[in-house]
């Protein structure tokens, strides 16, 4: 059972973009949530919670130093989400992308050590950190760095070097700090990239779902609801501290070939599957071992693949 988290200030970066807004939602009703942002991906102001009493939206950035420790002060909980994130983006900028996911991170980490009552730090990472060819992979396994001036691969530097960084804090000032890996995250809401969320989006529209190169690329999905439990865990429970977890569904693993079938024959669609060219370096498998969530904290992803994308169709169709 989940540890709820009540009569906190709750401070999360990146608290507008996609599993940000979604843990929002399960903690406004309870406790004062200041959601900081440049509001570049916005998936707070088309939520229910956007105008709750309890939400205090700052629009700002994470390399803003003063604004990012003013902001921050008297929280008790800290979400650090705010990075940026999906291939494309990535690609057209990576000097943004290893600024705001490496100085960003330094600056969050170094503001939160200064605050006097702060009880947890939650770090986002990502399971880009295994590079090319991750199979149940566990969390002491390595790390790969790819080909530098191969634009994906800053991504993963960048929050390899958060990683460090969180841990770090924990050991040499005791800042009570836990890193997640992320592992394809899904649901209703998200913005931005997904290869799930387009395939649902042209799907519910009989549009013809793109496959970049032939479509064996190996992941696990994970529904957002379960990402949030991972969350609320890592936030709570005492042996969290210190230590990084993959978090992902091992029992929705697919190719991309395979996502898309299941999606077209969930949904009822009438979409044809066409192939596209691929002009970039992919992942092609990526699965994690999620043991150590299991063990330590109690971790364990409970929606099926096919229930996600039915409730990730049932959001979306409610907005065309």
């Amino acid at each position: 059972m989940t540890l709820e988290l009540e009569g906190h200030k709750v401070f999360i970066t990146g608290g507008a973009g996609f599993i940000g807004s979604t843990l929002v939602g399960r903690l406004v009703e309870r406790n004062r949530v200041v959601v900081y942002d440049t509001f570049a991906r916005d998936a707070l102001s088309a939520s229910p919670h956007r105008g709750h009493p309890n939400l205090e939206a700052v629009k700002g950035d994470v390399l803003d130093r003063e604004h990012l420790r003013s902001a921050m002060d008297g929280a008790t909980m800290v979400f650090h989400l705010a990075g940026i994130a999906g291939i494309d983006t990535v690609i057209k900028s990576p000097i943004t992308t290893m600024r705001v996911n490496m100085v960003g991170s330094a600056n969050t980490l170094e503001f939160a050590a200064e605050l006097p009552g702060c009880e947890r730090v939650i770090c986002f990472s990502t399971s880009e950190v295994f590079g090319q060819h991750a199979l149940s992979s566990s969390e002491s396994d390595r790390t790969v760095i790819g080909a530098v001036g191969e634009a994906r691969w800053t991504y993963a530097v960048s929050k390899l070097a958060e990683e460090h960084l969180a841990i770090a804090y924990w050991k040499e000032r005791r800042l009570p700090a836990v890193v997640l890996r992320p592992f394809n995250i899904y649901g209703p809401g998200q913005v931005g990239e997904g290869a799930l969320r387009t395939f649902v989006n042209r799907a519910i529209r009989n549009e013809p779902l793109e496959i970049h190169g032939d479509g064996t690329q190996i992941r696990a999905w994970c529904y957002v609801d379960d990402m949030i439990e991972a969350v609320l865990l890592a936030a709570r429970h005492p042996r969290a501290v210190g230590e990084s977890f993959n978090i992902g569904s091992v029992r929705s693993v697919e190719t991309i070939y395979g996502l898309a079938n299941t999606v077209v024959r969930v949904l009822g669609s009438s979409s044809e599957i066409r192939f596209v060219r691929k002009d970039y370096v992919d992942v092609e498998l990526r699965v994690p071992s999620v043991k150590k969530a299991r063990e330590l904290i109690g971790f364990e992803a409970r929606v099926s693949l096919e229930e996600g994308i039915r409730r990730t169709a049932e959001y979306y169709r409610a907005r065309l």
